[in-house]
């Protein structure tokens, strides 16, 4: 296992030099302009002649989303698809652009989201009892996939994920190693097991076949 003590990707070094960017109503207005452009630009092309390059597309389509995880069945499939289809589209750009920061972004949202759904599944009996989990659950997946700066996943990243592997590397290598270890022992131990299985299959066979 290699160590990342002294990452230099430039993405994430940027963000983490980088004076903590202040919240502001003129940046969540620059986000959602920049989500409502994206919506608008992956709408199929019939649809999209007759849609109104400025309309408020984001704000419509939140509306809806909002009150439907408040009191709409299948509130927790919208959730998870609303927290998958944005960032996965995001995703395969930045893999086909040249660019690396953005490769760097979009991995930071993808590792937050493994952390959190690790979290919400030991949590989950708690969560059960939450008001309207899922409305805030996706609240929270738009915090982190906003395409700014200030996003969420960003931020969670630098202030706890990463001082927390970089503590704990040596054990986590440890960890995957041992356990990398005791795996493939299992595997030569069932693979010995299954060979001593057949031949003695063979041989029982052999046998029964003289006798007839």
């Amino acid at each position: 296992m290699t160590s990342f003590d002294n990452e230099d990707t430039s993405a994430v070094k940027g963000v983490a030099d980088q004076d903590e960017p202040k919240f502001s109503l003129a940046k969540v207005k620059a986000a959602a302009e920049g989500v409502n452009k994206t919506i608008i630009d992956i709408l199929p092309p019939q649809l999209k002649e007759k849609v109104p390059p400025n309309a408020p597309v984001l704000q419509g389509l939140g509306a809806f989303l909002g009150l439907y995880l408040m009191i709409g069945y299948g509130a927790q499939f919208l959730c998870n698809f609303v927290g998958f289809l944005y960032p996965a589209y995001a995703s395969v750009k930045a893999i086909e652009s040249k660019e690396k920061d953005d490769d760097t972004k979009w991995l930071t949202y993808w590792v937050v989201y493994s952390a959190f759904s690790l979290v919400e599944f030991f949590a989950d009996l708690l969560l059960f009892w939450v008001p309207f989990y899922w409305f805030f659950k996706c609240c929270f997946l738009v915090y982190c996939m906003v395409p700014t700066s200030w996003n969420g996943s960003i931020t969670i990243y630098h202030k706890v994920i990463r001082p927390f592997v970089l503590k704990n590397q040596e054990r986590i290598d440890k960890a995957i190693d041992d356990a990398a270890e005791v795996a493939g022992k299992f595997v030569r131990e069932a693979e010995g097991v299954t060979r001593d299985a057949v031949a003695e299959g063979a041989r029982a066979y052999a046998a029964s076949s003289k006798s007839d």
